[in-house]
């Protein structure tokens, strides 16, 4: 009687290779329900924001709202200090050009004047590099113009000879303030649009001074 024969060797798997086999298995599983938390995790702290970059970012934005608070406050000063430079400048000017001086009581109220004004850009708040350029810019017209009035003070106080001169000389000044006033009203004007308030023209009223700068014609509060 012939032996039952069974299947070839080369299709039975050996029982060892079947036990390696079951313990992958196992294996990887297990390494699947230890990484899906893990990647949850990385996931979660990649998504989330560096402590160091919510910190620069909440810095700008106080910066961002101060400066546009300093943008308004200093449009503001501009336009009262035009308000009270320009008659200044058209007179010491007009009185050059027709050879004439002021009288001194006027000159004295010109010089108090100019002190008021200096004293209210004395110790500028610090804010963005284009605001404290605006803000430069007009302080220096502030004190050219000063500079103008003491030379007209000068004038008078001197001899009659060379005063016509000497108020030649004044009015220069006075021009060369209204062009460095005019720099910086461009200057603030493109700021305020920057920060949405839109156009705001402090430019000062004194006629056409050669070299300066004027208003683009544009609405007041459009283009912001």
């Amino acid at each position: 009687m012939s032996r039952r024969t069974g299947r070839p060797s080369y299709l039975v798997a050996p029982p060892a290779k079947r036990q390696r086999t079951r313990t992958w298995v196992v294996a990887a599983a297990a390494a699947v329900l230890v990484a899906a938390p893990a990647g949850g995790l990385v996931g979660h702290a990649v998504g989330r924001p560096d402590p160091t970059e919510a910190s620069v970012a909440k810095m700008r934005q106080a910066d961002a709202e101060r400066d546009a608070q300093q943008i308004v406050e200093l449009t503001e000063l501009a336009h009262r200090t035009g308000e009270e430079l320009a008659p200044i400048i058209r007179a010491v000017r007009q009185d050059a050009e027709a050879g004439r001086t002021p009288e001194r009581a006027q000159v004295d109220r010109w010089q108090q004047t100019m002190r008021r004004l200096i004293a209210q850009f004395a110790d500028p708040p610090s804010g963005m590099t284009a605001t404290n350029v605006a803000r430069g810019g007009l302080r220096s017209a502030v004190d050219q113009v000063a500079v103008a009035v003491d030379s007209v003070a000068l004038a008078l106080d001197g001899p009659s000879t060379g005063r016509a001169e000497r108020m030649q000389l004044a009015a220069r000044q006075a021009t060369l303030a209204v062009t460095t006033w005019s720099v910086a009203a461009t200057q603030l004007d493109q700021v305020n649009i920057d920060a949405g308030q839109g156009h705001q023209h402090v430019h000062l009223d004194v006629g056409e001074v050669e070299g300066a700068l004027g208003p683009d014609g544009s609405a007041e509060g459009t283009g912001g």
